[in-house]
């Protein structure tokens, strides 16, 4: 038997969510308070459909933290130890947000918008409380909100279409990881040329919530011919490509130099970051890998093993039906680790050997090929 989730106010619904629940919705999570579904089809068909058409997501959980005012930079800069310094309008930047420790709070987009005005697109913590706490420790003339915005996610290898026939054929224009007001129905809304899969695709960063529905509907009516679906961030779709989930895979307990997101901390720069100098210190004792197993199987606990000694644990798993293989990140012990290329972990039908890997997989590079 499955519990129900009791949904209150406590739980927030979107302007999409009589939408999602009439698509057939058949599982919710709840993500920075806010429904989010995670199943329609089943996991295997809601991917297969990701992969092929184009997918309508309610992200609305994405909430916006808004940050306006003179030092809108300056507390930007000291909640990430990337350098944004050189950061021009108009473009989105992924930031992990870390503490004095080096731990991860946040992994949010980072969006200028104007020199004194930028968003942060957040991951499931409640960012604007610590960016208001900083605002008030460091006397930064700012104010923190989150204000009305709905995001709403295009994906798959058929999203510019839909969006071109939406928003006209401009919206072509916008390079990855760009953002720009783009005009619906006598609103502008911000468009980025980003989501939460390697599908290609965008997002609506809806500000009126009757226009959400009617944009809701419209994505579905020209979208017919496409084989518009509903849909939402899928498990198999973001193993595949290396995506990390906040609270499962990182989190206040590891730092981004743990998690191989080394490219996205500036260690020589010239900054004022909160975390910079403990992460300058650092030097990783465990990292996050990837490990392959050639077969499907069905765990039976989290622990990664090495002689029979554990060594780590399993973050996320998924079994790929494109290459036939399970897929998992699991944080290791280096020193444990040592030189070993294989690890075993526990299934139903026994011990069972996996390749480790960096992460991303390198399919090709491992052998693998896609199966259909």
């Amino acid at each position: 038997m499955i519990p129900e989730l009791s949904v209150s106010r406590r739980t927030r619904s979107t302007p999409f969510t009589s939408r999602v629940e009439a698509a057939g919705v058949q599982a919710y999570t709840v993500y920075n308070h806010t429904l989010l579904a995670t199943k329609f089809r089943g996991f295997e068909a809601d991917y297969w459909h990701l992969c092929n058409h184009v997918q309508v997501w309610d992200v609305s959980c994405e909430k916006q933290v808004a940050i306006n005012g003179p030092d809108a930079y300056q507390l930007i800069q000291l909640m990430t130890p990337r350098d944004l310094s050189k950061a021009r309008i108009g473009r989105c930047f992924y930031v992990p947000l870390c503490n004095e420790q080096g731990g991860i709070v946040n992994d949010p987009i980072a969006i200028k918008l104007s020199d004194n005005e930028w968003w942060l697109s957040i991951a499931d913590t409640d960012v604007m409380l610590w960016a208001q706490g900083l605002a008030t420790g460091f006397k930064l003339d700012v104010q923190v909100t989150e204000p009305d915005i709905w995001p709403l996610a295009v994906q798959g290898p058929k999203a510019e279409n839909l969006m071109a026939r939406v928003f006209g054929e401009s919206v072509r224009d916008i390079k990855f990881f760009n953002i720009k007001p783009m005009h619906y129905r006598g609103v502008d809304m911000q468009v980025a040329r980003s989501g939460w899969s390697k599908q290609g695709g965008f997002e609506i960063y809806v500000n009126d919530a009757v226009l959400g529905g009617q944009l809701w509907d419209e994505l579905f009516s020209k979208g017919k011919d496409l084989n518009v679906g509903p849909g939402c961030p899928n498990l198999i779709e973001r193993m595949e490509s290396g995506l990390l989930s906040l609270g499962n895979d990182m989190g206040y307990e590891t730092s981004p130099l743990e998690c191989g997101l080394d490219q996205y901390v500036s260690l020589d720069a010239d900054i004022n970051s909160l975390s910079l100098p403990a992460l300058r210190q650092q030097v990783p004792a465990r990292q996050l890998k990837g490990l392959v197993i050639d077969q499907a199987c069905q765990l039976i606990d989290q622990n990664i093993y090495l002689d029979g000694q554990c060594v780590g644990q399993i973050t996320s798993q998924a079994y790929s039906p494109k290459y036939g293989v399970h897929l998992a990140f699991v944080l290791c012990s280096l020193p444990a680790l040592g030189a070993s290329l294989t690890l075993d972990v526990n299934c139903q039908q026994g011990s069972v050997s996996g390749r480790v890997t960096s992460l991303p997989f390198d399919f090709k590079g491992l052998g693998l090929e896609p199966k259909a």
